[in-house]
């Protein structure tokens, strides 16, 4: 696992990953570049959609009040949007993933596993169903979560293991499914279980870097193509040898 995990750290920054980290990162950014702006403007309506109501609920007279209100709650939804892009980077990093996998998933293939059968290119739609299902799941998971953060910090405790559960899912099925049909894909994730989520462990762990969490993409989905791989065994199924292997020596 840890050996694993340690290759898959050192193949991010190698040159054939680099202009793939470089995307990866580009892309990460825009869409919390777009998240940000959506949240801001969002909750910025609200905020000013109440203060109108609340005016003419208790009267002009409280206009000046209302308004350093709604300024407080502006600079709140400011900070909340930008606690909202930490929180959310999981769900980010799996729609960034569901784009990138087959090019990660092809340098680690033709580095550490030269005599076996490559991976099939994975379907686009195939690829991004998965990670749209994982972000929403994730969005999902975590304002299911968020109540618990007040209490005692439980709450940090569930976001880690729900993160660690969904990465680690999304990350080992797209590795399998280059190899599986996407129903045996889960079904191995499952019979696995208790590996896959160790392993989400350590893309969790990874996640919650800040600045390094942009290249979690990368981290996990050569990671889980090691892992996938372990789990396989020995395949078969190798690379046919060249004309040059076969010609026997005399």
């Amino acid at each position: 696992m840890f050996t694993a995990a340690a290759k898959a750290l050192s193949q991010i920054l190698s040159p054939p990953m680099r202009s793939i980290l470089w995307k990866s990162i580009g892309l990460a950014l825009v869409l919390i570049v777009v998240l940000g702006i959506g949240m801001q403007r969002g909750l910025s309506w609200l905020a000013t959609s109440g203060e109108v109501w609340a005016e003419q609920v208790l009267g002009p007279g409280f206009h000046t009040t209302l308004d350093i209100f709604a300024w407080m709650l502006s600079i709140a939804a400011g900070l909340g949007v930008l606690a909202g892009a930490i929180f959310l980077m999981p769900a980010i990093t799996s729609l960034v993933a569901s784009v990138f996998v087959d090019d990660v998933a092809d340098i680690v293939e033709r580095e550490h596993y030269p005599a076996e059968r490559p991976g099939t290119v994975l379907p686009f739609g195939i690829a991004a169903t998965e990670g749209i299902k994982t972000a929403l799941l994730t969005i999902l998971v975590y304002l299911i979560a968020l109540p618990f953060v007040f209490l005692a910090g439980a709450g940090f405790i569930v976001f880690y293991i729900a993160t660690a559960w969904l990465l680690g899912r999304e990350y080992f099925e797209l590795a399998a499914m280059r190899f599986r049909p996407p129903a045996e894909a889960k079904a191995m994730r499952q019979a696995h279980g208790m590996t896959v989520f160790i392993g989400g462990l350590i893309i969790a762990a990874f996640v919650s870097i800040p600045i390094v969490n942009l290249a979690t993409p990368l981290f996990g989905m050569a990671f889980m193509v090691h892992l996938h791989k372990k789990l396989s065994g020995p395949r078969p199924e190798l690379i046919e040898p060249t004309r040059r292997e076969r010609i026997p020596v005399a």
